[in-house]
């Protein structure tokens, strides 16, 4: 049985030690929320799959190529070759702070549609446990936002669970948009993940998490960044700091955070056991670089557990 199914864009990634405009040499890897989650999982031993398009290009092969040799299923991914794949530019700027760049528009991720779906439900031997999307893929267009609500009814329908980590790109759309695209899916979701200022895009109530445990929302966990996270659900509330590294890099500690938080899940953890996995995960995220290349495996969750500086003979 696949545990996991996740959907969404992955791009080419260019990382410049500094300011684009001034030249320079650039890593190249790949880069996107979901299949971060994916790798994240399949690097921690569960079984994954990835349904997306990549372009007919040499950044499609890269995307393709990372993803095989994580561990990442792309049986019902596809190639396009009608358009490009996506290109992210991420450029360090002061101490740890990065922009970044998006050249996605047209591309062969933003053409993602309901029958990409239909042929990956259609062709699992089983049903996938858990699927997980994110506010990304549905802010792309009104094919992704269809496939994403597709993946969903296709899920419930066959008893699995749903996560969404609403994860808001004001660039892609303002608040308003996603709300309008996300709340109509919260009666069918088990897992909401959000940062404490994205929870306000799920409801208007002034105290967010009650208001969606109300609407059938099974747990909602709320990242707090450098002071961690608290998971919330009908039986209490549980909080965990994060673990304390040196900042490297906290792109993608977010989408490292959920892969730890799913593993627990999976795994049959307690809301506390969940919470330590998440945070464990988006610590290995943060004390290095690159969205998905530091994350750990399962031998090495308890790596953080040694004191700085120790070399493990």
């Amino acid at each position: 049985m696949t545990d996991v199914v996740t959907l969404g864009e992955t791009m080419a990634a260019f990382r410049m030690a500094g300011p684009l405009r001034l030249g320079g040499a650039a890593h190249l890897s790949v880069a996107g929320a979901e299949s971060t989650v994916a790798i994240g999982l399949a690097r921690l031993g569960h079984r994954v799959a990835w349904i997306g398009a990549t372009g007919a290009d040499e950044p499609g092969e890269l995307v393709r190529r990372t993803l095989r040799a994580e561990g990442v299923e792309l049986t019902w991914s596809r190639v396009d070759t009608g358009r490009p794949t996506g290109l992210i530019l991420f450029e360090a700027l002061a101490g740890d702070r990065s922009r970044v760049t998006y050249h996605r528009t047209g591309s062969a991720g933003a053409g993602l549609a309901p029958s990409d779906v239909d042929a990956a439900f259609d062709g699992l031997p089983d049903p996938p446990r858990i699927l997980h999307v994110t506010g990304i893929t549905a802010a792309l267009g009104s094919g992704p936002l269809a496939a994403v609500r597709r993946a969903v009814e296709r899920t419930r329908a066959a008893g699995g669970e749903v996560c969404l980590d609403v994860n808001h790109r004001a660039r892609l759309w303002s608040a308003a948009e996603a709300a309008a695209a996300l709340r109509p899916l919260l009666p069918s979701l088990d897992l909401v993940v959000a940062s404490d200022d994205e929870l306000g895009v799920l409801t208007d109530a002034a105290d967010p998490v009650p208001a969606l445990l109300a609407e059938g929302v099974r747990e909602i966990v709320v990242k707090h960044g450098a002071d961690g996270a608290t998971g919330h659900s009908t039986a209490g509330s549980v909080h965990r700091p994060a673990r304390r590294v040196p900042v490297v890099d906290t792109v993608g500690a977010g989408d490292a955070f959920v892969a730890g938080l799913l593993s627990g899940l999976l795994d049959g953890l307690d809301a506390d056991g969940r919470l330590d996995r998440a945070v464990t995960a988006g610590a290995f995220a943060v004390a290095t670089r690159g969205d998905w290349e530091g994350l750990p495996t399962r031998a090495e969750l308890t790596l953080l557990d040694h004191a700085p500086g120790t070399a493990l003979r």
